[in-house]
């Protein structure tokens, strides 16, 4: 076998394997095994016990009850209801409770319990801000399978997204780029009906996730890092959820 032929050869073996690599995945980053902010002062605690809720609650998407000491959300506008009769369009939308209490690097800690639901998040959100839609910033997002962080401000939010999926056929391979950019997700197995302590730390632009102490997920990109988080906002999509406790504290770096 001559030398030329035993290249084209070699070249022919190789080259699936080499458009599988390129293929693949880009590889997570390790997640840090310590904690990355240094709790400071309780800013709000709330077990949802008792008849009275602090003011600073409010109802952003209505399909939120409170029963047995905890917060029940339930999606209800599962599916997009197109304008007909001088009635307007509705979307469909996660059920979402609003907290307003403004951070900028903060620890949070929430009991959550799967009853239905496809995903139950931790979201903050900036209404002053003009560059995504609503505001909306960053989130930690806890589904039974897997962990996800977002930079919305910067990727699924951004305006020049919300803009491109007027026409998604022409701007398919820009919006997944981009979206893939400023977003993480880790796998994971959650169990429905168990309660797991969710853990958000946002310090700078870096976001840590830990279910139980555990980490789950880590992310880095420049919406965490917005200096005006104004608004906290839990959210349940496909059936029902249950936060039975939350804390918020102040933090600082902990390195």
């Amino acid at each position: 076998m001559t030398l030329l032929l035993k290249s084209i050869l070699v070249a022919l073996l190789l080259a699936p394997l080499s458009a599988a690599r390129a293929d693949e995945p880009a590889k997570l980053p390790p997640v840090p095994a310590q904690p990355i902010a240094k709790k400071k002062e309780l800013l709000f605690a709330d077990d949802f016990k008792g008849k009275d809720r602090n003011k600073r609650w409010h109802r952003v998407v209505d399909t939120f009850t409170f029963e047995n000491g905890a917060l029940k959300g339930t999606q209800t506008r599962d599916k997009t209801i197109p304008a007909a009769n001088g009635k307007p369009e509705i979307r469909a939308h996660a059920a979402v409770f609003g907290l307003e209490l403004p951070t900028k690097n903060s620890v949070i800690e929430a009991k959550i319990r799967f009853d239905g639901a496809t995903m139950i998040d931790i979201e903050f959100d900036d209404r002053q801000y003009q560059g995504s839609h609503y505001g909306h910033l960053c989130r930690a997002i806890a589904k039974l399978n897997g962990v996800t962080i977002l930079d919305e401000r910067e990727g699924t939010q951004n305006n020049k997204v919300v803009e491109w999926r007027k026409e998604p056929e022409k701007h398919q391979a820009e919006i997944k780029k981009l979206i893939a950019a400023h977003s993480v997700t880790y796998p994971a197995k959650l169990e429905p009906g168990k309660t797991y302590t969710l853990g958000v730390e946002t310090v700078g632009d870096e976001m840590r996730v830990t279910i139980d102490g555990t980490p789950a997920a880590y992310f880095k990109s420049p919406g965490i890092g917005h200096p005006t988080k104004s608004k906290i906002e839990l959210g349940v999509a496909g059936k029902s959820g249950w936060f039975e406790d939350i804390k918020v504290w102040n933090a600082e770096p902990a390195k």
